[in-house]
């Protein structure tokens, strides 16, 4: 065998840029969770789930984020339009990759560490070509992390728009997603409020 097919390289994206205006302003990205900020279960769960090379998306408090998290093995992007939304935020992500050989992207969200490297690594085990879509389910319902193959990065771009996302993406094209079943590897909920720190240990 003259040339060996490459390892597809699937880059880590985790958007971290939110203002947790829900949480008092306090930036998502250094909530503490078993003794380290968010930012850094999300890039652990990147980096152990098989991504690499790993981007973080920053935007509020970014300077602060780079201060007290260890970002040190990662690429950082900071979004100065933040504000607009997870579009933005993704958008910047994206971006951040086009100029390197990445063939897919896999995202996930720094308010959701109740999913790990397992679910990571499954979600990236469905990675087939650069034109692939794949989500992880929870119980019937798609959530993150998404994989996006580098060929539907500029749809998905132009798409993000506002708190969409890629959701309207994604709805455009679900008869394209492979859907993984992660419901008994992770949990799939959100730190948006006061609430929502229980979850927090």
């Amino acid at each position: 065998m003259s040339h060996t097919q490459r390892i597809p390289v699937v880059a880590g994206v985790l958007l971290a840029a939110g203002g947790g205006r829900r949480l008092g302003g306090r930036p998502k990205a250094l909530l503490e969770h078993r003794g380290h900020p968010l930012v850094e279960h999300g890039v652990r769960a990147l980096r152990n789930g098989g991504c690499g090379p790993v981007h973080v998306v920053l935007g509020a408090s970014a300077g602060e984020v780079r201060a007290q998290a260890d970002l040190s093995a990662c690429m950082v992007t900071t979004n100065p339009s933040w504000e607009e939304g997870m579009g933005s935020s993704l958008r910047a992500g994206l971006a951040a990759l086009t100029a390197s050989e990445v063939d897919a992207a896999l995202v996930l969200l720094v308010d959701q560490p109740g999913i790990g490297a397992e679910a990571v690594a499954r979600v990236r085990s469905a990675y087939r070509s650069r034109t692939t879509l794949a989500a992880a389910e929870y119980d019937g319902e798609r959530g993150h992390p998404v994989l996006f193959g580098a060929d539907r990065w500029e749809g998905i771009a132009t798409a993000a728009v506002g708190d969409q996302g890629a959701r309207t993406y994604l709805r455009a094209h679900r008869d394209a997603i492979t859907l993984v079943e992660c419901s008994d590897v992770a949990r799939a909920y959100d730190i948006d409020t006061a609430e929502d720190l229980r979850h927090l240990e």
